[in-house]
């Protein structure tokens, strides 16, 4: 199952995330001390994701036409740079907001290439019958990372310049890149003629529309980022406005997430194989929409940890299922354009979601938005599993 291979992937990419985790903790909480204010947090997310969507267009094309490691590495580098170029201009006295809206951006068009290109060389490095169980372990460490990143941003943004939260990113891309260098990865045949971006792009599209599984989950993932984003980007608004705004408190509700994911990361590398993904997916948003439901219920802090616990253990559950039931149904050599048209999606949905929820949380409450939205994602998890448990799997 482990070779050195596979293991020197894993640990270049959870190296690259703990650093762009602690950076992405770093603006976001700045952002909301410094304005307290929903339509920052708005662009912000939409600086974060939006270009991922049209960079995705092409990011997946180039993933299934050269050489996966390359790009990943050249995405991380490209990334690491511009956040290099961010520290400078925070030491030099250019603090405005403005810049942190502009670097995420640059910093999410490397996001749009590497993604599609990470998750469809799994299946170049792990034979499919343990790509379940690679999956958990790498959501397990995922998770151990994820619940130092929010301590190490907290810590920084706390006590030092936020610019050397900055510099962590820079330093942690770097260890990536050399760790991937000592790996070799071929280019993926293909079977069809080269052709243009957009011919190519459109052959993706119309063999994941075509394929009625892969339809399914692209809906799924359209309507549950939609409706998750009330949870991800407003619960440190959340807390601001009923809890208190000290650094502890944000940092403790991401420790928190984290925790229960690294639990659901074990659970699921233990249990090794998820039999029924298109079940364990519906089941996994319809506790999502119940726990976000319950924490916009919540009358006080500790109950509000407690839940959001509890929905981070599904988390490593539904992206494993998720991620392998696509790696499971799509032709590799349509592997990175059935990624990239995910990435899309999950890109899109966001931002749309926060140009409507953003301003919203400026006029009614946040717990509002979390039990209205919590309540349609568990709806959207039972027409799921209702609309899609009798299909059979295509032939590859």
């Amino acid at each position: 199952m482990f070779n050195r291979q596979v293991i020197l992937f894993l640990v270049s990419q959870n190296v690259s995330l703990f650093g762009s985790a602690v950076v992405a903790y770093a603006i976001i909480w700045y952002i909301t001390l410094e304005t307290s204010s929903g339509m920052w947090l708005m662009l912000t997310t939409i600086c974060s994701m939006l270009p991922q969507v049209f960079v995705s267009l092409w990011g997946g094309v180039w993933a299934d036409r050269y050489n996966r490691k390359v790009l990943i590495m050249l995405s991380d580098a490209f990334i690491a740079v511009s956040t290099l170029a961010l520290a400078i201009a925070f030491w030099s006295g250019f603090t405005r907001l403005e810049l942190l809206l502009a670097v995420s951006v640059v910093r999410s068009i490397g996001a749009g290439i590497q993604m599609p290109a990470v998750n469809a060389i799994y299946p170049q490095l792990v034979p499919q019958e343990n790509l379940t169980r690679v999956q958990g372990i790498n959501q397990s460490v995922s998770s151990v990372l994820m619940l130092l990143a929010p301590a190490v941003g907290g810590v920084v943004l706390g006590t030092m310049d936020i610019a050397w939260a900055f510099m962590i990113d820079v330093v942690t891309a770097s260890a990536a890149i050399l760790i991937l260098r000592l790996i070799v990865v071929e280019k993926v045949e293909r079977t069809e003629e080269p052709a243009s971006v957009f011919t190519e792009l459109k052959q993706g599209v119309r063999y994941a529309f075509g394929n009625r599984l892969l339809k399914g989950i692209i809906i799924c993932y359209a309507f549950s980022f939609f409706l998750i984003t009330p949870a991800a980007v407003l619960t440190p608004l959340m807390i601001e406005r009923s809890f208190g705004g000290e650094v502890w408190r944000l940092t403790a509700n991401e420790i928190v997430w984290t925790a229960g994911s690294f639990v659901g990361g074990i659970a699921v590398s233990l249990y090794g194989n998820i039999r029924d993904k298109i079940l364990a997916i519906a089941l996994c948003l319809v506790a999502f929409g119940i726990s976000f439901t319950l924490l916009g219920l919540a009358g006080n802090f500790a109950l509000y940890l407690l839940v959001m616990g509890f929905s981070g253990f599904f988390m490593p559950v539904i992206a494993t299922a998720e991620t392998v039931f696509i790696q499971e149904i799509t032709k590799p050599e349509m592997m990175g354009r059935v990624f990239s048209i995910i990435q899309i999606i999950a890109s899109a949905a966001m931002p749309v979601a926060i140009l409507l929820f953003g301003p919203l949380a400026d006029v009614v409450s946040v717990e509002i938005l979390l039990i209205v939205s919590g309540a349609l994602l568990a709806i959207v998890g039972v027409v799921y599993h209702a609309t899609n448990r009798r299909s059979e799997r295509p032939l590859l």
